[in-house]
């Protein structure tokens, strides 16, 4: 991860939050109990019932590994005083050792595997932490690299308030672009894009703009 990475998704969190409300690093909201029920959902689309046969869904194990994101992204906001403070602890975090501490146990993070990963994300979040190491480690065991994983968290941040800047509470807004539905001509756009960049936000959000217009 990338500070500029990081940066960018605080910044694109808090406009989304403050979309939702303009007050809300006030309004006392639950992250991590949100976070919490993402964690337990991954672990549904993991599978953990040993009386019974399941398929691991990888696809939406990382869906919800990208919600968790957001909730702790939300988190470290409100933690950490605003969004400055949120990209120094957040990249601190990420530079940490493997080992962490919950109710009087060590547990190494190499040493576990994806639903223990995700049992630690959950009582994290149950007393009232977030770790994005341990969300690193649980999102690389589960093929997610940051950089897939910014692309993917930056995208439908930039699409949700795209469409939200072009009536889509209103009902006025098109959401098939020329017989696409809008997250697949986003797909396209931010392949052609270097996420490494610190305005790929902006860019992707411009083309999205350039693209709109013409079905006008």
């Amino acid at each position: 991860m990338l500070p500029a990475q990081a940066a960018t998704m605080l910044k694109l969190q808090d406009q989304l939050n403050r979309r939702i409300n303009p007050d809300w690093t006030r309004a006392g909201q639950r992250f991590l109990r949100a976070a919490f029920v993402e964690a337990a959902e991954a672990l549904e689309h993991h599978g953990w019932k040993w009386w019974k046969k399941q398929t691991l869904d990888l696809p939406q194990v990382q869906m919800e590994l990208i919600d968790i994101l957001h909730f702790y992204l939300s988190h470290a906001i409100v933690a950490h005083d605003g969004a400055d403070g949120a990209s120094r602890a957040l990249m601190a975090d990420l530079a940490g050792g493997d080992d962490v501490l919950l109710d009087g146990k060590t547990y190494s993070l190499p040493a576990l595997d994806i639903p223990e990963l995700l049992e630690l994300l959950g009582g994290l979040a149950v007393c009232g932490r977030a770790s994005f190491k341990v969300l690193a480690t649980t999102m690389g065991r589960c093929q997610l690299t940051w950089d897939e994983a910014f692309k993917q968290y930056v995208s439908k941040n930039v699409l949700n308030l795209f469409r939200q800047d072009h009536g889509y509470k209103e009902g006025t807004y098109i959401k098939e672009w020329n017989g696409e539905e809008d997250n697949v001509v986003l797909a396209r756009l931010m392949a052609g894009l270097e996420a490494a960049r610190p305005d790929f936000a902006e860019q992707l959000l411009a083309q999205l703009e350039q693209a709109y217009a013409k079905l006008k």
